[in-house]
């Protein structure tokens, strides 16, 4: 039994599957089509407690590399550009719709939540590919969490397998038919299981191959072997790989394969083939056999990433050339499903014993020290004991497992796997639905907890093999520690449910991982001083809640991060410097249902001092006493009686600033900070008025400005240009003004702040300016398109323009990416050509009576702000345009 939440995914492919019955197949006129796959990925770095990425300082402009990386490879390639040689956008490009591609489901799960935009780009591509290739889309699924299968147990693989088959399932609508393996790492009791669920094909590397030959057909023998175990295989062609085992009713005695092209798909990685899309197309023409075979594959392979973050701007070379450049040859770009539809294997294929494509020793690389992933003088001893570590504590959860997981359900194993669908939809519902079809008998509120627990246990227990952990050099990189939270939050669990105690075996285990880092000497160090401190109980949630409840006014229901906190009571008081907030909250995890009611009371006793005690809630009366008590000791005005009784009320255990949750904790540090600063800014601002004269003559002289006058001139012209910033966004979201001309004013002062700026050698420090920007262009621009006014729209084009002058003035490095695509939808849409259509909705507003289309030269004039070349669309226009263009200042 399974629940596929995105029912309306599963309609959507049933409809595009209909129309698909009498399409007759896509085929290439010269034999030849071009697979370009791309494996998109990226290690889970969210805290397990709290199911979010906190923020990583090195992934800094961004809030993290997850973002960071979807800014620059996921979503460019969503809206990749074809540009002209001015730099202007000629085309968008869904690189999705034209790539094979598959997405971890961790990666996508986040997508889904933070970019859901491109998350639907995506979807969007896979639905359009299939109509296109009669119902094979372009995206493949992954095994779950990047776990190197030929090193996991089998039951291991087999639920590596099954939720990604079941995650790829909810989000696309159909099953899966290829399946990218983590690494690439294969052996035959992988295939076997591939087989078992219904995988039909995968995507290697040449070297994996052995040897391969000629399938025997009818009364033919099949040929002789070839050997081709140095990466010789012909890419060109699919394989069929045997099974140790004959087929049976219900399960397939093979699993198809394809093998990249080795040297073209390292060129895109290692070299500048990307560089321009001629040489790209170039690079894959070389790959064409000159034998007449009646068809052909070029199949390349490289990390998705590759097209825009490790390589930038690839994903504009990618875009031009799949949508453009290879068809000009006469070539189709394809998919590999849908190529073996055309071309079922003839040639069969015997591969090495365990092997993977980023590691020449097998897959010793995920636990041996064997140099692969080094290159430096770090060993990689800490690889080996930490694989025997984590193995012992799987052994030691699935004991636990069997034994309290038995009492709960019919089959804990069967649950498990199942568990997948509750992952993608923890709504109360879903979890009811889901607890009533696998539990054993009818349980309580504590024992669904418990449930729960155990299968959160062993999704932890899943994730701590995700293979980025022993990627690398050295076990305290984020990798590593991220295994060993995933390793802690389990052995918690475990705890909770049967009081079990693993931590102190664990670590002893630990102890014999050898650190590169002397500061932590060995796993054991790395697990104490970076695993443990990322631990979150819910007095921990309570006391985040009660500091930070002195600086934002929360609902009745409140969530953090997977908390939902309902506010029984909430009391605030002053007293001279000192401020006290004393509440009773309901706490439930969003994951485990785990519950806690909990009072809190919380003294600022000034600047960064804070003085927080968290209680059970004892009952209502005891409650009202302990509120009485010490609001009655706060009215004294003392800070120390204050303390001793909140300790003597709610215990002696105390929570400070740098116990909140980072996030929150750097944002009351700004706040505390605001008042400091603001004095600072009106001195460095009194500096700057008082010496204008004295700065101007330096100038004009061109002498070397004393340095404190030009950090004043600075601050203070900064600091104006952020208030006139803030007005602006405040203006623009005055209901009552017209959201195209509003902050006139706002604009005039912030181009008379760029000139004095310029004049004086400033260099400007506005943070959040650039997003700002960015935000008034966008919402305009919506305005404008869904709400065209043709009395106004001259002057609105004109406030675009001044807008997107003022970034380049403040030198704010403006992106009108998103700008951009908005207006080529419209454009399209306008147009009628049904590439990227509006959303329905809008695409009604467009046609509906009264709309007044703009003119060609007031849509050629606003695509001009926006740097998008839209003369080819407009000729198309200009043959159906009734209305005389008018002129546009």
């Amino acid at each position: 039994m399974s629940y596929i939440p995105n029912s309306q995914a599963l309609n959507s492919a049933a409809q595009a599957k209909a129309q698909l019955e009498q399409v007759p197949p896509l085929t290439s006129p010269t034999g030849i089509y071009v697979c370009i796959h791309g494996h998109f990925y990226q290690p889970p770095r969210e805290n397990p407690y709290l199911d979010a990425i906190e923020r990583q300082p090195s992934a800094s402009p961004f809030h993290d590399w997850n973002e960071r990386i979807l800014y620059e490879c996921y979503r460019p390639n969503a809206f990749a550009r074809v540009l002209n040689a001015q730099g202007e956008v000629t085309r968008i490009v869904n690189n999705y719709e034209y790539i094979s591609f598959n997405i971890g489901p961790t990666l996508m799960s986040w997508l889904e939540r933070h970019d859901l935009e491109t998350y639907q780009r995506i979807l969007e591509a896979d639905r359009k590919s299939c109509l296109r290739f009669n119902g094979h889309g372009n995206a493949i699924a992954q095994v779950y969490n990047h776990m190197i299968l030929p090193l996991a147990n089998e039951r291991d693989k087999y639920t590596q397998i099954r939720w990604g088959k079941a995650d790829f399932r909810s989000r696309f609508g159909r099953d899966p038919e290829g399946m990218w393996l983590a690494e690439t790492a294969v052996d035959y009791p992988t295939l076997e299981a591939l087989a078992d669920e219904d995988i039909r094909f995968i995507i290697l590397a040449p070297s994996q191959a052995q040897r391969c030959r000629m399938m025997g057909y009818g009364d033919r023998p099949a040929a002789e072997w070839h050997e081709v175990g140095g990466g010789q295989i012909d890419p060109t062609r699919p394989y069929r790989c045997f099974l140790n085992r004959p087929a049976s009713p219900g399960k397939r005695n093979y699993v198809d394969i394809f093998f990249y092209d080795g040297p073209i798909s390292r060129d895109m990685g290692f070299s500048e083939v990307l560089n321009t899309s001629q040489h790209f197309v170039g690079r894959l023409g070389q790959a064409v056999r000159g034998d007449h075979r009646p068809a052909q594959l070029i199949s390349v392979a490289t990390d998705g990433e590759t097209f825009g973050h490790h390589r930038g701007g690839a994903e504009k070379t990618l875009a031009y050339a799949v949508a453009e450049e290879i068809s000009q040859h006469g070539w189709l770009v394809t998919n590999y499903a849908y190529y073996l539809t055309l071309n079922p294997p003839t040639w069969e294929v015997e591969l090495k014993p365990v092997t993977a494509w980023s590691c020449s020793h097998g897959v010793d690389r995920w636990q041996d020290d064997c140099g692969c992933g080094g290159g430096g003088e770090w060993h990689q001893k800490w690889r080996n004991p930490l694989r025997q570590a984590l193995n012992w504590l799987r052994d030691q959860l699935i004991a636990v497992f069997e034994s309290a997981g038995s009492e709960l359900f019919q089959d804990p194993w069967q649950a498990r796997d199942a568990y997948v669908q509750v992952i993608r939809d923890r709504s109360v519902e879903n979890i009811e639905q889901f607890i009533s079809a696998y539990q054993r008998r009818s349980l309580k509120a504590a024992e669904i907890c418990d449930a729960l627990r155990l299968l959160e246990m062993q999704r932890h227990a899943l994730l701590m093999y995700t293979s980025c952990g022993w990627f690398f050099e050295e076990i305290s990189r984020p990798e590593g520690t991220q295994l060993l939270r995933y390793a802690a939050r389990a052995i918690e669990l475990a705890g909770e449910v049967t009081g079990i105690q693993l931590e102190a075996d664990f670590i002893e285990r630990l102890a014999a991982a050898p650190s590169n880092v002397s500061h932590f000497k060995d796993g054991a160090g790395v697990y104490r001083n970076l695993a443990i401190p990322s631990r979150v109980t819910l007095e921990q949630v309570a006391a985040h809640y009660a500091i930070s409840s002195l600086f934002t006014t929360y609902h009745r229901e409140q969530r953090i991060y997977c908390y939902s906190i309902h506010q029984v009571d909430y009391q605030r008081q002053r007293m001279g410097p000192l401020a006290l907030a004393i509440g009773q909250l309901e706490i439930v995890s969003e994951i485990t249902r785990e519950k806690a009611s909990l009072a809190f009371a919380v003294l600022h006793i000034g600047g960064w001092d804070f003085h927080c005690c968290i209680r059970r809630f004892r009952g209502r009366l005891d409650y009202s006493n302990a509120k009485a008590k010490l609001f009655e000791v706060l009215s004294q005005a003392s800070a120390a009686q204050s303390v001793l009784a909140l300790n003597k009320l709610f215990g002696e255990q105390a929570y400070s600033l740098q116990d909140l949750f980072a996030e929150e904790r750097h944002r009351i540090m700004q706040l505390l900070s605001q008042e400091t600063l603001e004095r600072l800014d009106q001195l460095y601002t009194q500096v700057y008025r008082d010496n204008y004269g004295i700065l101007m003559a330096f100038h004009r002289d061109r002498l070397p400005v004393p340095q404190e006058l030009q950090v004043a001139a600075e601050i203070a012209l900064s600091n104006r240009a952020l208030k006139a910033l803030r007005r602006l966004e405040q203006e623009a979201g005055d209901p009552h003004l017209h959201p195209l001309q509003v902050g006139l004013s706002q604009i005039t002062d912030l181009e008379a702040i760029a000139t004095e700026a310029s004049h004086f050698d400033c260099k400007l420090n506005l943070p959040g300016a650039k997003e700002t920007l960015e935000r008034l262009l966008l919402s305009g621009l919506w305005q404008l398109l869904q709400n065209y006014q043709p009395d106004t729209v001259n002057d609105d084009i004109l406030w675009f323009k001044r807008l997107i002058e003022l970034g380049e003035r403040l030198q704010l490095g403006l992106s009108l990416d998103r700008a951009q695509e908005l207006y080529y939808q419209f454009l399209q849409a306008a147009l009628a050509l049904d590439e990227q259509p509006l959303p329905e909705a809008d695409a009604t507003n467009l046609s509906s009576e009264g709309y007044q289309p703009m003119t060609v030269a007031q849509l050629l004039t606003l695509g001009q702000q926006l740097a998008v070349d839209v003369e080819h669309p407009i000729a198309h226009l200009l043959t159906q345009e009734h209305a005389r263009p008018t002129e546009v200042s």
